[in-house]
């Protein structure tokens, strides 16, 4: 079940790439209930959040849920550098909310990063843990700080190849070659950021640059600059890289 203000995209590049079948992806969407409003949550067991990467729209959410959902509901949420503390202030049951960042794109990575709060209980823990292996999702574990594990090393590493862009120092293109043959990654860091979105790769660098201090995590200019222009990668059809 969905509550969101945007209709769910059919994966029509999913199946184009043989990442998913149609049959797969038919089946996901008839499976799948959309609903307007966030009070047909009311029955659910598990919730899992998956709004944009902003701390006061979190916080509002889960004080929605809070007051709807079941008492031993358990309250996930996708974020992917916000503190899980801090969203489940916004509740009376911060020992039911647990962060689960999903690797994009969902239905193809395996991973699943998994975040207790400071209130998380070993029962929502293990209770999480569970649900992700039954989706086929291989779990690790994060401590509640800014970025988690995954974001501290991957966002500085799409920055700098940002900034080094922005240098001249090297090409777009010889960027994401040096990376993807260098290091044997399927894509460049570039093209990496335009399927991410700019938007929320500039969002969790602000979050590491404001949370921790330290000015290596400032956002490159042109990461900013991009943003602004509205071109924020294959969401948009422009990031980096135009051929979406």
């Amino acid at each position: 079940m969905f509550y969101q203000k945007t209709k769910i995209r059919y994966h029509g590049l999913e199946i184009a790439k043989n990442r998913i079948t149609r049959d797969h992806a038919d089946a996901t969407k008839s499976r799948t209930i959309i609903v307007n409003n966030i009070s047909a949550f009311n029955d659910l067991d598990f919730v899992i959040e998956a709004a944009s990467e902003n701390v006061d729209l979190k916080r509002s959410i889960f004080s929605e849920l809070d007051k709807i959902t079941k008492s031993d509901a358990i309250l996930a949420t996708n974020t992917s550098s916000i503190s899980i503390t801090k969203i489940a202030a916004a509740t009376k049951r911060p020992e039911k909310v647990i962060g689960m960042h999903f690797m994009n794109p969902v239905p193809v990575m395996k991973l699943v990063e998994i975040i207790p709060g400071l209130s998380t209980s070993e029962e929502t823990l293990n209770t999480t843990l569970s649900f992700a292996a039954k989706m086929g999702k291989t779990c690790t574990k994060s401590q509640d700080v800014p970025g988690f594990a995954a974001n501290r090393i991957l966002m500085p590493y799409i920055n700098e190849a940002v900034i080094v862009l922005e240098q001249g120092i090297s090409s777009r293109d010889d960027i994401d070659t040096t990376m993807k043959l260098g290091t044997n990654v399927p894509m460049g860091p570039l093209r990496l950021a335009d399927f991410i979105g700019l938007d929320t790769c500039l969002a969790i660098m602000k979050v590491l640059h404001q949370e921790i201090g330290d000015t290596k995590y400032r956002p490159a200019v042109l990461l900013q600059k991009y943003v602004d222009a509205g071109w924020l990668g294959r969401k948009s059809g422009r990031g980096f890289y135009d051929d979406y």
